[in-house]
């Protein structure tokens, strides 16, 4: 038989979506899940080659997975002998505050996979994996358009701005900025139900109402006009979130300007006082 892909949901400690039990979490549910159920009924895990997944869910909604989740994948894919694949694409190359950001994680992941960033908008894309997994004979491998030389420069140019002007930590440092002004603007606003983030890769989400967390996609979506209108520009995620993802460069007066226009822009939403 052909490959095949199993799916299993993202464990969001916000929106779970397996009940946790054992007094676990998120976390601990969707690992017991693997275990338990699919390993047990679905499909034997020798034969699953590998389990992929971003360190950060990007398009999901930009979701922070339940704290000890990846440990505890690792520990499963160690037990079977399965392959541990990082999606990098969006969260990597210094965005967290950290080169990769499983590194938030304290695990080791057997491929990472990267792109976007690494050139800053040139097209180039690669994975990283240990000397084990990389051990192909002389041309099991090919590519066409692979190693194209003005896109590499481009990534050693980015590299070199990293780690110069040290972005690293300017990402952390701005990304936990932003993470607190947000939380004063949410005790104003009522439909900012969450907010999350590591450096500045961060998302935040509307709600109708904060305790059935039902999603708000029309207040999202007239944000992300209104702010364009304004001058901001932001991206919708998730069902009804929005990214911050600013460049790593960001300068504090850019990045309070855009925060302002935030603001302004979520002013007419703010509950009215009797």
């Amino acid at each position: 038989t052909g490959a095949a892909v199993t799916l299993v949901p993202f464990p969001d400690p916000y929106r779970p979506i397996l009940p946790a039990h054992h007094d676990g979490d998120a976390g601990d549910a969707v690992a017991d899940y693997i275990e338990e159920v699919l390993f047990r009924r679905v499909l034997s895990p020798d034969d699953v080659a590998a389990i992929l997944l971003e360190p950060i869910q990007g398009e999901g909604g930009y979701i922070i997975p339940a704290p000890n989740f990846f440990k505890r994948l690792r520990r499963i894919c160690d037990r079977y002998g399965i392959l541990l694949i990082v999606d990098e694409i969006q969260s990597g190359i210094g965005r967290t505050g950290r080169w990769w950001a499983v590194e938030h994680e304290s695990i080791k992941p057997d491929i990472i996979c990267f792109a976007k960033g690494i050139a800053s908008g040139l097209p180039i894309g690669g994975i990283i994996a240990s000397k084990e997994v990389m051990d192909w004979e002389s041309g099991s491998h090919a590519t066409t358009f692979g190693g194209n030389p003005i896109a590499a420069a481009a990534g050693l140019a980015t590299l070199n701005v990293i780690e110069e002007e040290n972005l690293l930590h300017q990402a952390g440092s701005r990304g936990q900025y932003v993470l607190t002004r947000l939380k004063e603007i949410q005790k104003k606003h009522e439909p900012i139900g969450n907010i999350r983030g590591r450096g500045l890769m961060i998302g935040f989400e509307f709600v109708k109402d904060k305790g059935t967390k039902e999603t708000f996609p029309e207040m999202r979506n007239k944000v992300v006009q209104d702010a364009f209108v304004a001058g901001l520009l932001l991206l919708p995620c998730g069902p009804s979130s929005i990214r911050i993802t600013p460049p790593l460069n960001i300068t504090q007066e850019h990045l309070d300007e855009g925060l302002e226009i935030l603001e302004r822009v979520l002013d007419p939403f703010r509950p009215k006082r009797i």
